[in-house]
């Protein structure tokens, strides 16, 4: 079965146009803004539902979508959030091969048996704790 060019495509090579190379650059970039094909991409490679996606960036999908009707960057906030997800999605795919394996990497409890690492990503804190977590598993820590 061929896939698409654009289904093969790695996170990080589909986003590389994004500079994520530190906290400082998402932050710079957020505050440039990022515009919702962006997110609109992403919901689309990481095969997340958008409602769903728009939830962890706490937006309805009908205000991404208002957005991208008006030509309207995400406002600074949401785009870091943005940005971080990309960035940790990126780092997952690398570590654990694909999106799918990280996907269900973040289905697991994660440090308590009620939450998953998925229900971290609601913040950008968050987003930051996961990804500390993707460093110690990339190093052979136990995670």
């Amino acid at each position: 079965m061929a896939t698409s060019p654009r289904s093969s495509n790695s996170i990080r090579v589909r986003f590389s146009n994004l500079d994520m190379k530190s906290s400082f650059a998402i932050f710079l970039s957020a505050r440039k803004g990022i515009k919702p094909k962006v997110f609109y991409d992403f919901a689309d490679c990481i095969k997340m539902p958008e409602k769903k996606l728009a939830l962890m960036l706490n937006l309805s999908s009908r205000t991404i979508s208002n957005y991208k009707e008006q030509q309207k960057a995400l406002y600074p906030i949401q785009g870091e959030h943005l940005l971080k997800l990309i960035a940790l999605f990126g780092k997952g795919e690398e570590i654990l091969g694909n999106v799918d394996e990280f996907n269900q990497w973040l289905q697991r409890p994660f440090w308590s048996a009620k939450e998953r690492a998925i229900d971290l990503l609601v913040t950008p804190g968050g987003v930051d704790l996961i990804t500390d977590e993707l460093d110690r598993l990339s190093h052979a820590y136990a995670v």
